[in-house]
């Protein structure tokens, strides 16, 4: 029997990265299929042993896909160097890395997965992929605060498409993008002469943070898996992306 996948679907399947970083490996020289340097073309035969700098991949390996209320301090990063990093904090036993990022300041909904194909499909920019925020500012709200963020402001040189958002108190607001700039809402409500002193994301797509605690995770229900992955399979191939996705 013939496996037969792409050499950076195989490594892509095995949770190690995303196919993008699958194939700077490969032109890198860093992949070995049964001890020989593989090269972007290949297919992984039946029982091939597949290395990634040295590192003996199980491209078979269950995917997982898992829900985490990151609290304020840590950091939406892999890398180890980083006390705080968000590999660690969770401590999955499988390699795993977050769909994009949550500011460092910021708390709330943040997907981890061990499947790389799945990351940049759900940050792409026009996606129309919505994610919901609660957020609260240092003075009051008012109507032409609400109406310049709805219609979008000037920020990292572009003007940010139009969003919704309502008002829930005097400094408060409920907002929903389809976007992720860096440091997006941040730097918005800087424009418009506010500053942010508490955000959190509540809800990526259909997944939402509901009852959830800060540090607790749990992993996505087959209800929730399913319509996330009906929705991607609707968006066209054609979408540009933006992998900043960083409040």
């Amino acid at each position: 029997m013939e496996d037969n996948r792409s050499i950076n679907k195989y490594i892509s399947d095995s949770g190690y990265c995303s196919r993008r970083e699958a194939d700077r490996l490969l032109e890198a020289g860093k992949v070995t299929i049964n001890s020989r340097v593989a090269n972007k073309a290949e297919r992984v035969p039946y029982g091939a042993s597949v290395t990634v700098n040295g590192v003996l991949l199980d491209g078979a390996g269950q995917k997982v896909y898992l829900a985490l209320f990151k609290p304020r301090g840590i950091v939406c990063t892999t890398d180890r160097r980083e006390p705080l990093n968000i590999v660690d904090y969770i401590n999955y036993p499988g390699r795993i890395f977050p769909i994009g990022r949550l500011d460092k300041d910021s708390e709330g909904l943040i997907l981890l997965t061990s499947d790389g194909d799945i990351v940049n499909r759900i940050l792409r920019a026009t996606g129309q992929h919505e994610k919901e925020y609660l957020v609260t500012v240092d003075k009051p709200i008012t109507p032409r605060f609400l109406q310049r963020m709805a219609e979008g402001v000037p920020i990292l040189g572009q003007i940010t498409l139009p969003c919704v958002i309502h008002q829930t108190g005097q400094h408060s607001f409920r907002l929903i993008l389809v976007q992720g700039l860096n440091r997006q809402i941040r730097r918005m409500c800087e424009y418009l002469g506010y500053q942010v002193t508490h955000l959190r994301r509540v809800r990526i797509m259909n997944i939402r943070l509901g009852k959830m605690q800060p540090g607790h995770w749990r992993e996505l229900s087959k209800k929730e898996l399913d319509t996330l992955m009906a929705t991607l399979a609707k968006s066209t191939d054609d979408i540009s992306t933006n992998l900043d996705d960083e409040e």
